[in-house]
C-alpha cells in the first residue's frame, strides 16, 4: 500500500492484533471470491471459535458498545477470510467497499455509530488515506441472532 511504509502483516503486529482462525461452518456458499483485482468477501458475523459471542438486538438487548466490539470481530474474520483466499495481507491495494448490517429495534438510528468501529479498525490497519466507501443499515434480524454483518470487497495487487 502506497499509504504505508510497513507491510500490512507487520501492521497487525504493531497494533496487537492476531487474526482469528475461522471455522468451517459448511455452508454452501464460499466466504469469498476473486474476480479480476477484487475481492468479494461473503458476509462475516461475529463469531468466536465458531458460536457468536454476540446475540440480539442493538436498542433492546445489545448496547451499541457491545455491537461496536462485534462490529470489530466482524471486521477481523473478514480478514482472516480474506487472508485464507488471497494467502497474504500484503496484497491488499485498499478495502474498496465494506456493507454494515445492524440487527435493531425500529427506532434506534445509531446504525453509522456503530459500523464506525469497523471502519475505524480498517483505518488503524490500512490507513485512513485509504478509505472506502461504506452503508451501514438496520435490518430486523441477522444470521445467527448476530446484532452485526460486515461484507467487503476489496482490491488486490
Amino acid at each position: 500500500m502506497e499509504g504505508l511504509k510497513k507491510g500490512i502483516e507487520e501492521r497487525l503486529e504493531e497494533l496487537n492484533i492476531q487474526l482469528p482462525v475461522l471455522v468451517d461452518v459448511k455452508m454452501p456458499f464460499e466466504p469469498g471470491v476473486i474476480s479480476g483485482n477484487m475481492v468479494f468477501l461473503s458476509g462475516q458475523t461475529p463469531r468466536v471459535n465458531g458460536g457468536q459471542k454476540y446475540t440480539g438486538t442493538v436498542g433492546a438487548d445489545i448496547s451499541i458498545e457491545e455491537a461496536q466490539e462485534a462490529a470489530r470481530i466482524c471486521t477481523l474474520n473478514s480478514l482472516a477470510a480474506l487472508k485464507g483466499i488471497i494467502g497474504d495481507l500484503n496484497k491488499v491495494k485498499r478495502v474498496v467497499k465494506m456493507d454494515g448490517y445492524v440487527a435493531a429495534t425500529s427506532d434506534f438510528k445509531d446504525h453509522p455509530a456503530v459500523i464506525n468501529a469497523a471502519s475505524n479498525l480498517l483505518h488503524e490497519i490500512f490507513g485512513k488515506e485509504n478509505g472506502h466507501a461504506r452503508k451501514a443499515v438496520g435490518m430486523a434480524s441477522l444470521p445467527g441472532g448476530a446484532p452485526v454483518e460486515i461484507e467487503m470487497v476489496v482490491e488486490i495487487k
